[in-house]
This record gives C-alpha cells, sequence and structure tokens, in this order.
C-alpha cells in the first residue's frame, strides 16, 4: 500500500504563466498590456482629480464614479506587478505569501467593483422612478456611508482569503493557472485538506451571483417604468442616463461570466483562451470605464477638453 509522505518538503514559491507556447512573444504582448495599465491609471486618476478640485461634481453619481475609479485603480495595481514581471522579464515566480496578499487584492478589488456596481444600479433606479425626491433621498452624506458600508463589507467577505490559504500545505504542484494568484486556483495546488477554502469560495461566490441578480433586478424594474412611458423621446432620454451604468456592468461581468461557462460547458477549450479571458477581465474595465464615463458625461467630457485647450493655447 502507497503511503503518502508528510515529510515532504513544502512549497514556497509559486509559478505563474503568461500565454502558453508564446513565451518567445511575451516581450511583444507587453507592449499593449503596458499601454492599459497606463491609460487604465492615468484615465482613473483624471476622473478622481476632476472630482475632487470641482465643487459641481459633488454630486451622488459622481461620487459613485470616483468608487468605481478607485476600485480600477487598486484592481490594476494589484495585477500589475506579476503581469509586468511576466510579459516583460519572463518572471513567473512569486512567493506563497506575496501570492497570498495578491488574492486578497484582487477579490476585494473586485467585490469592491461589484457592490459599486450595485450601488449606482439603485442610484439610477431611484433617479428615473422618483426624480424629484432624489436628491432629498441620496444626500451626499448618505452616499459616502453607503459607499463605505460596502467597501466594509467587501473588504470583509475576502479577508479570510489569505488566511485559509495560509494554512494549507502546498508539496507537490506549484504551477498556476493565471498571470495572477486567484482563490480558487491557489487551493486546488494543496496537498492537505482544502474543504474549508472550497465551503468559503463557494459562499463568497454565491454572494457575487446575488449582487448580479440585484442588478439585474434593478434594471428590470427600470425598464418597466421606461415601458410606461409615453412618449418615445421621453424613453430615450431616459434609457440615456443609464447608458454609461449598463456599459460598466458589462464590461465588468461578460469576462467573468464567459469564463465560468468556459470552466463549466468548455472543459477541452485551449488554456490560451481561459487565460486571454481572465486577463481581459482585470486589464479592460479599469481602462474602458473612464473612457465610457468620459463619453457619455458632459460634464467629464468638457472639462477634458477644457484642459487640452489651455495645454494647446
Amino acid at each position: 500500500m502507497l503511503v503518502f509522505n508528510t515529510t515532504e518538503v513544502e512549497i514556497s514559491t509559486f509559478f505563474l504563466i503568461g500565454i502558453p507556447g508564446m513565451e518567445t512573444a511575451h516581450i511583444w504582448f507587453s507592449i499593449p498590456i503596458c499601454l492599459m495599465y497606463l491609460f487604465a491609471i492615468l484615465g482613473n486618476c483624471t476622473i478622481l482629480f476632476f472630482i475632487k478640485t470641482e465643487s459641481f461634481l459633488h454630486e451622488p453619481m459622481y461620487y459613485f464614479l470616483s468608487m468605481l475609479a478607485v476600485s480600477d485603480l487598486g484592481l490594476s495595481f494589484s495585477s500589475l506587478p506579476t503581469m509586468l514581471r511576466i510579459f516583460l522579464f519572463n518572471a513567473t515566480g512569486i512567493s506563497s505569501n506575496a501570492c497570498f496578499a495578491q488574492t486578497f487584492f484582487i477579490h476585494g478589488f473586485s467585490a469592491m467593483e461589484s457592490s459599486v456596481l450595485l450601488i449606482m444600479s439603485v442610484d439610477r433606479f431611484i433617479a428615473i422612478y422618483n426624480p424629484l425626491r432624489y436628491t432629498s433621498i441620496l444626500t451626499n452624506i448618505r452616499v459616502i456611508k453607503t459607499g463605505l458600508v460596502f467597501a466594509g463589507v467587501s473588504i470583509s467577505l475576502v479577508l479570510p482569503f489569505p488566511f485559509i490559504l495560509k494554512r494549507l500545505k502546498f508539496c507537490k504542484k506549484n504551477i498556476l493557472s493565471h498571470s495572477y494568484c486567484l482563490h480558487q486556483d491557489v487551493m486546488k495546488l494543496a496537498c492537505s485538506d482544502n474543504r474549508v477554502n472550497i465551503v468559503y469560495g463557494f459562499f463568497v461566490a454565491l454572494m457575487a451571483l446575488l449582487v448580479l441578480v440585484c442588478i439585474s433586478v434593478s434594471y428590470m424594474m427600470i425598464l418597466k417604468i421606461v415601458l410606461g412611458i409615453a412618449s418615445h423621446e421621453g424613453r430615450l432620454k431616459v434609457l440615456n442616463t443609464c447608458t454609461s451604468h449598463f456599459c460598466a456592468v458589462l464590461i465588468f461581468y461578460v469576462p467573468i461570466v464567459t469564463l465560468a461557462v468556459i470552466h463549466r460547458f468548455a472543459k477541452n477549450a485551449s488554456p490560451v483562451i481561459r487565460i486571454i479571458i481572465a486577463d481581459i477581465f482585470l486589464l479592460v474595465p479599469p481602462l474602458m470605464n473612464p473612457i465610457v464615463y468620459s463619453v457619455k458625461s458632459q460634464q467629464i467630457r468638457n472639462l477634458i477638453l477644457v484642459k487640452l485647450c489651455e495645454k494647446q493655447g
């Protein structure tokens, strides 16, 4: 009978992967990745700067937008070190403690972003359902308190991740499936009992699904109100107020849902496809959200144009 060797040396370093089979071309992939990070950080910092310095942007919608920008910056800075090390220098190694810390920050800022998208969907519903009482319901103090509560809940929800990973033993496998560390990816490598990780990870996934359901319900209620508006112009005007947020929801959730569907129904799909979609999840939302809101928000668009004209003058 084969006996498991419990004295085997524990693994202290994990190895991330870039794009399998294309390691020699990583330097070329690093160019668009660096540009995406640069524009994502620049775009979100610009939005935060305008909202902080321009008093006429001190409104609920722009406070929520600033929360979204903070979440996007957090996602960018959480994944940037390992992504750039892999694609610029082919350095795939990461210590176990650094990997566990990265799982906390990536999952934490992802949870914060989904929470902000939920709050913003409720904000749009209130603005459409009861526009006359909108400012009295969503006061600045109430908006800030709501944002802090949801941020606290998001952090609390993923806080156990690094600790329940730390208790596991890793003694055989040490190659991860992505360019960054995720809880579900790391726990699969454990050679000790990981049932706690599976159960808690499932609970967090259910909470994420609940948030998506709540966002969907908000939009169904908004659609019901819109369909009750008599004029075609009136319906378009109301829907236009939700366009930016709806795009942000799609940008954030489409890669997640696509990856979940591939894992569930297309297990034989190329790992390259999974890796690219997983990288899109972290790279595209922080890049696209500032662009979407700059295009759709006349106030922010005008501010950007004014600043550009000042520099050219």
